[in-house]
């Protein structure tokens, strides 16, 4: 593979996340580079190229995952139904978190359950870990139990977000599910729960049918959506969530569909001040130096000072 020569860091691109000083906006998104060594085997690619890494969500004891069939291509996008396949928290403290380079980034670990208790036992383990920040994963939709029951009752996201807060001092990072009905209320309970910071949105359900078999291609039958196809919805929701977060100093990883610099300006402009970066990587690892340096053009283009400028600067026609 040919070798990409790195380009010098452009200040413009710092922000500041849940207090957490990132080198860029840009935040890699959990489930699409393992736990932080994933890509690292590609030539040229480095963490270093993102503001933050979300590790694999993770669950108190080990779990298989879902039977395959668990991945399928669609047009714009792919399905997943992965199910939080992983070797639990402890496994992940003890022995994987040691082989990661702190000083390359920020990694966030991805905090998943089944019941509150659960949620609350793994914040617990990480919080006594090298992590900057954790991520509660309340919106998984790949699984029949817990996540997605959570993300889509404002209540019980609440709940667990009050729960997991009660065990970290950390900085915690609700995921949101598109999946429900009021996004922006969900949003609402789970800062006053004790959220830091929010992102928004998880994959969207779907499902790919076998013509001629008559059956579910996904094992799991439904799985989650990601890639291009969602981008409008995520842009709407990041906008919708943005009226809420933006009263409480709130800040939002807008993520859905992201594979460009003009992706990334776009959810900065909905109300993002970090943008997540997921199946676009599948298509090209090393598409975070290409974009930093497209968003560093913009940035020129609009004589802006900071990139930080344009989180929430839509202007909606009247």
């Amino acid at each position: 593979m040919q070798k990409v020569q790195k380009i010098k860091r452009d200040a413009r691109l710092t922000v500041e996340f849940c207090g957490l000083p990132f080198v860029n906006p840009l935040v890699l998104l959990s489930g699409c580079v393992g736990f932080g060594e994933e890509y690292t085997r590609v030539e040229g690619f480095s963490n270093g190229d993102a503001g933050a890494v979300c590790l694999k969500g993770t669950t108190l004891e080990p779990r298989l995952g879902n039977k395959a069939q668990r991945i399928f291509e669609t047009p714009g996008g792919m399905l997943n139904a992965i199910g939080l396949q992983n070797p639990g928290a402890r496994t992940v403290v003890d022995k994987i978190l040691p082989l990661l380079d702190f000083n390359e980034t920020h990694f966030i670990a991805n905090v998943c359950g089944s019941t509150i208790e659960e949620y609350a036992a793994v914040a617990r383990i990480f919080d006594q870990s090298p992590v900057s920040a954790l991520e509660i994963n309340i919106s998984c939709p790949n699984v029949k139990e817990g996540g997605v029951a959570f993300g889509n009752d404002p209540d019980m996201s609440a709940r667990v977000v009050a729960a997991c807060r009660r065990e970290s001092s950390k900085p915690i990072i609700t995921k949101l599910s598109p999946n429900q009905t009021n996004i922006a209320e969900n949003a609402r309970l789970c800062i006053e729960a004790g959220s830091d910071g929010l992102a928004v949105i998880n994959t969207v359900m779907g499902m790919a049918i076998d013509a001629e078999k008559r059956k579910p291609v996904i094992a799991n039958n439904r799985a989650g959506l990601s890639g291009p196809a969602i981008k409008p919805l995520a842009l709407l929701k990041v906008h919708e969530v943005y009226q809420v977060s933006k009263k409480h100093g709130v800040p939002i990883i807008g993520q859905g569909g992201v594979s460009s610099a003009i992706d990334v300006i776009e959810f900065l402009i909905a109300g993002a001040a970090c943008v997540g970066l997921g199946t676009g990587l599948f298509y090209d690892p090393l598409v975070c130096e290409k974009i930093n340096e497209g968003v560093s053009f913009y940035l020129d283009r609009h004589g802006l000072e900071q990139v930080s400028d344009l989180t929430g600067s839509l202007s909606l026609n009247r």
